[in-house]
């Protein structure tokens, strides 16, 4: 079975246990990483020299950074339907996940960081708002790309709708000022009603 190293809080930890659940993928989890440790520990810090979770084991193949694991479980378990069936179609919702990284995960992390992990009297808000109005001109760009799509590669939902819909959740979950961009809604509320999302996305922000 597959065994998945990582706590449900954790941001990347949620797409894979997501991309799990759209798969029906059976796993077993082991809590890793800041207040539960391991993660740090010489065995696991062999197998995960990053020493960050997800990390995934089968058997004794062991693989981590959570968008490679994200591909690895759609290719295996999902060709033609979270994996495109086609090189272009692939590519097209591959190259959001590395915009996810590029472009909107870094500044969503800052608002993320500041208003839910650090204490209300060390919070930097003029961060925040900086922050925050980059992951608006982020997604700004992202509601023109919608537009006529029901998800990122077109009429259904594939591994390129993971990071951006796991990011999504904490977006519209953190107490910030939002405008109304009506294709990231309407997506957003697409991925809400997928009972896989609403197990291991929709969790209180910790």
């Amino acid at each position: 079975m597959l065994r998945i190293w990582g706590r449900r809080n954790s941001i990347n930890v949620q797409k894979v246990l997501w991309c799990c659940g759209e798969l029906n993928v059976q796993f077993e989890r082991i809590d890793a990483g800041m207040e539960f440790g391991i993660n740090d520990t010489p065995d696991y810090l062999s197998k995960n020299p990053n020493g960050r979770v997800p990390m995934i084991e089968e058997g004794d193949w062991v693989l981590w950074e959570s968008h490679a694991i994200v591909r690895y479980l759609s290719g295996v378990h999902g060709l033609g339907t979270l994996w495109p069936g086609s090189p272009r179609a692939f590519a097209d919702v591959d190259k959001w996940m590395d915009w996810y990284h590029t472009s909107f995960e870094p500044d969503l992390r800052v608002v993320f960081w500041q208003l839910i992990r650090t204490p209300a009297q060390k919070r930097d808000m003029a961060a925040v708002e900086a922050a925050r109005l980059r992951c608006i001109k982020s997604l700004t760009l992202l509601d023109g790309q919608l537009t006529g799509k029901k998800f990122l590669g077109g009429t259904t939902f594939t591994m390129g709708d993971i990071p951006l819909g796991v990011a999504a959740y904490r977006w519209f979950a953190l107490n910030v000022e939002r405008p109304s961009l009506r294709n990231v809604e309407a997506w957003y509320r697409r991925l809400t009603e997928r009972p896989a999302y609403q197990q291991h996305v929709m969790l209180p922000l910790t």
